[in-house]
């Protein structure tokens, strides 16, 4: 007699598979549902406790106040203390309530804060050596005071590209030290960039640093999310970017609405030179990511090697600098459309290698190969300054707090990085780089990134190091130096409200720092 199998036994063995599945996939969920309730509350604790802080120093002003007009200073603080503290309990009270309206009542509150003089940053950190620098001038403590958009979400704090601060005075503090202060970091991660070729840029979404893309050689765009864990990214999509002349990006930027990405290309051979990659549209095939590309072409020929968007609030605009010698202005003219105007196109006698624009004045800076680092005021329409260095000028970058203060990266081994004051202009602040092992030449593929505080500088490098400056170091060599990759390192990044530094390198792997 044959065997048979037991129809009954077979049923359970598929039921238990299937809740075995299933639990599976529920655990999964919840560990993800747990990290997010996790990184929630530790925003709201940090904005309790920013809360307290800003309380104490309005009463503060407040009695000062008080005492000025002759009034009793302690009754006044008593009735502020007591009213602030009961309209405190209420909002906090109202966030525990099981009512959904009332969570969202208190995220509605919680949008604009305002940041107290102890802070020095406007979202969460953890503790680290950048973080807790503090900037001091005339034996006073000055920290801007920046106004922000908030909206805490499971992957982050987002906020809005331009900030309403206060110039932060970060000059004084410039070779003020005999000894540089280290930036600790804790671990660094690697992963494959998942590029066919050689990575060339990489930016930071300007609303939610949990997002970032990177560019190759193989004209892809990838989109990344870094887990909770800060210990790595997922790739949420690529995107084909390359030109109709087959040609890959030069340079990115992010639109200030964190929601569209600018890539410049070519005017050779009458290449489109910018495209637009929309992450919230959607293509009538159904794929995401669509890609279009403007039909202005103001620049006339080679390569556009520089794009950056102004910080002016009164419209939105960027510039972009090529080996024409010109610096064109675009503005925004409706959705996705932006209308060109060159604001000099013979004032460099060579390529303009990097454009940047500055908080006063609407200045518009320009560095080029023939040594210039140039002024130009887009309000008035003329040139404001001109300086003249004794190398090619790759790149250049403002100073995040110090809205006087700027980088210019040089063709000079050992001397690369110059600081400039924008009240002198001519002359040089403070000067510094790094001995190249691999080579003597200087890439103006290898850039530069400030620290959120306004005093560190990373770089990358034509070995694989990362190296990192202290403004307030009076040597001319790196504070300190971190083997960071295989290869080159092209670029390290801060992020603004994560402890991390992220670098590309053309080992194809994208490094992630943890910074304690």
């Amino acid at each position: 007699m044959g065997l048979h199998p037991n129809p009954t036994e077979h049923h359970q063995n598929g039921v238990a598979s299937s809740r075995q599945e299933h639990e599976e996939t529920l655990l999964a969920l919840i560990e993800h549902r747990t990290r997010d309730v996790k990184h929630i509350s530790y925003c709201i604790s940090y904005y309790t406790s920013q809360l307290e802080e800003a309380e104490k120093s309005l009463l503060e002003s407040k009695s000062k106040l008080a005492r000025l007009r002759g009034l009793t200073g302690a009754s006044s603080s008593l009735v502020d203390t007591e009213h602030v503290k009961i309209e405190r309990e209420s909002k906090i009270g109202s966030f525990h309530k099981s009512d959904g309206s009332s969570k969202n009542h208190l995220r509605s509150k919680l949008r604009l804060v305002r940041v107290g003089s102890k802070f020095s940053h406007s979202v969460p950190l953890a503790p680290s050596s950048f973080a807790r620098s503090t900037v001091k001038s005339d034996n006073t403590q000055r920290i801007p005071a920046e106004q922000e958009s908030i909206e805490v979400q499971g992957r982050g704090c987002k906020r809005r590209f331009f900030e309403q601060k206060e110039a932060e005075e970060v000059i004084p503090l410039i070779c003020k030290s005999s000894s540089p202060e280290s930036v600790l970091y804790q671990a660094s991660n690697h992963f494959s960039s998942q590029h066919k070729r050689r990575v060339r840029c990489i930016a930071v979404c300007p609303v939610n640093d949990h997002q970032f893309v990177t560019s190759a050689l193989d004209g892809v765009v990838n989109l990344w999310e870094i887990h909770s864990s800060q210990s790595g990214a997922c790739l949420l999509r690529s995107t084909n970017c390359i030109s109709p002349q087959q040609r890959w990006p030069e340079d990115i930027v992010w639109h200030p609405d964190g929601n569209t990405l600018l890539s410049v290309y070519s005017a050779d051979g009458r290449d489109s030179q910018i495209s637009v990659t929309d992450f919230g549209r959607v293509k009538t095939d159904g794929r995401a990511n669509h890609v279009s590309f403007l039909e202005d072409k103001p620049h006339v020929t080679g390569v556009i090697n520089s794009i950056a968007f102004l910080p002016w609030e009164e419209n939105t605009s960027f510039v972009t600098g090529g080996t024409d010698h010109a610096v064109v202005l675009w503005r925004e003219n409706g959705h996705n459309k932006w209308k060109p105007e060159a604001l000099h196109r013979n004032l460099h006698s060579s390529a303009v290698m990097g454009v940047s624009g500055m908080q006063q004045k609407q200045l518009v800076l320009s560095v080029g190969k023939d040594k210039r680092i140039l002024g130009y005021d887009a309000n008035v329409g003329r040139k404001d300054f001109m300086h003249q260095v004794d190398s090619k000028c790759l790149s250049v970058l403002p100073n995040p707090c110090d809205f006087n203060l700027f980088m210019v990266q040089t063709g000079t081994p050992e001397r690369q990085l110059r600081l400039f004051d924008m009240r002198s202009r001519r002359s040089e602040v403070h000067g510094f780089g790094w001995k190249q092992e691999s080579s003597e030449s200087q890439s103006a593929l290898i850039n530069q990134d400030w620290s959120p505080n306004g005093v560190y500088i990373t770089s990358g490098s034509a070995d694989p190091m990362i190296h990192i400056f202290d403004i307030r170091y009076n040597g001319h060599k790196p504070s300190q130096s971190i083997e960071a990759h295989q290869k080159r390192v092209f670029r390290a990044m801060w992020l603004r409200s994560l402890p991390l530094l992220l670098s590309i390198s053309s080992d194809l792997h994208i490094g992630l720092h943890k910074i304690v």
